[in-house]
């Protein structure tokens, strides 16, 4: 990277996003086609963890909610090689904590282009099976604890 650019923090957050028909929302990758994805994202220098999924749902989603819930959880996993470059040499390991919001079905999805290519609502266990990351599977199994 550049000196123009700074590193990734190996610190993240995982948004669940699900409509009040139980329907989970999935993103699919622009930089990776064929991988499909909750709302993610790296935390920025000064924010809090929530202030991160609500800007990363934002950002992603066009989606404004303050009602964002806190699992209080987080997983330790391995940055995958294709997206190391995106860290500070040495970095192999992010910290990812799991948020979860309900949001109403009628509400639009405005995606960034830059980011994701199409979003697609389905039922949770299709959802479960077709995200690549086994992290973002393991909150998915959890989430109906949580609603």
């Amino acid at each position: 990277m550049s000196s123009l650019n700074t590193y990734k923090m190996p610190v993240s957050v995982l948004v669940v996003v699900y409509n009040n028909h139980h329907q989970i929302l999935l993103l699919e990758r622009a930089d990776k086609p064929g991988y499909w994805q909750s709302v993610t994202g790296s935390q920025e220098a000064g924010e809090t963890l929530e202030q991160t999924a609500r800007r990363e749902l934002a950002e992603e989603t066009g989606i404004i909610s303050t009602d964002i819930v806190n699992w209080q959880f987080s997983s330790v996993f391995e940055i995958y090689p294709h997206w190391r470059h995106r860290y500070a040499p040495g970095v192999t390991h992010n910290t990812e904590h799991v948020f979860s919001v309900c949001i109403d079905a009628s509400i639009p999805i405005k995606l960034s282009p830059r980011e994701h290519l199409r979003y697609q609502w389905c039922p949770l266990g299709q959802a479960a099976e077709q995200v690549f990351s086994p992290s973002n599977r393991a909150a998915l199994i959890q989430l109906p604890q949580r609603w």
